[in-house]
């Protein structure tokens, strides 16, 4: 298998920590390839029509994507719970990714509005409310943070991604002392190895 990927995705990271927490990473080989919101990279389309990282080539020739399929695909190869726990846990997992992609969604955006965008269009506006997603975002993960502790599913990895994307590209964001509890959980969870070997420069 070959991933490509981007070291500073935080979509792509998921799918690392994913593959090093089911014992599988060994399996998939890293390619490097950039994506840009404007400057679309032509082989990168080649593999995903939509032209975005995370893309995971099979051994024969078939290119899954985006990261919520690649975890789940990598969670049944290697007979994990990751991505699927049973009752009302899997519902649970699956509704804090959804919360943890949003919070990517946004940031993403936000991002691109600085690094994209020539600094004659930007809007400060549509920043200020993309990155309102994640303080949103925030305010339900803190009301159930005692929930998180103990707990390594695709939830979990997913809000930690979002977090640790934050902190890369917004690190005067704050979260941490309005998000007390969340801030406790991260702390602990991101000395987790899969997360500590994934974690972008």
């Amino acid at each position: 298998m070959r991933l490509f990927y981007a070291p500073q995705s935080p979509y792509a990271r998921k799918v690392l920590i994913v593959a090093q927490e089911l014992g599988c990473s060994s399996d998939i080989e890293k390619v490097v390839a950039g994506a840009h919101p404007v400057q679309r990279n032509a082989d990168l389309i080649a593999l995903n029509p939509l032209g975005q990282i995370p893309a995971l080539e099979l051994a024969d020739g078939s290119v899954l994507y985006d990261s919520r399929v690649i975890c789940e695909y990598l969670d049944a190869l290697c007979g994990g719970t990751l991505n699927a726990p049973t009752g009302p846990a899997r519902w649970r997992a699956l509704t804090e990714q959804a919360l943890g992609d949003g919070m990517l969604a946004g940031a993403l955006l936000a991002r691109y509005e600085t690094a994209a965008r020539p600094a004659e269009l930007q809007w400060p506006l549509w920043l200020e409310a993309q990155l309102a997603k994640s303080s949103s975002a925030l305010e339900a993960i803190e009301k159930n943070a005692a929930s998180l502790p103990g707990r390594i599913d695709i939830g979990t990895i997913t809000i930690a991604c979002a977090l640790g994307y934050i902190d890369l590209r917004f690190p005067d964001f704050g979260w941490r002392s309005r998000f007390p509890g969340v801030a406790e959980w991260d702390a602990q969870f991101s000395t987790r190895p899969s997360l500590v070997a994934t974690r972008p420069a």
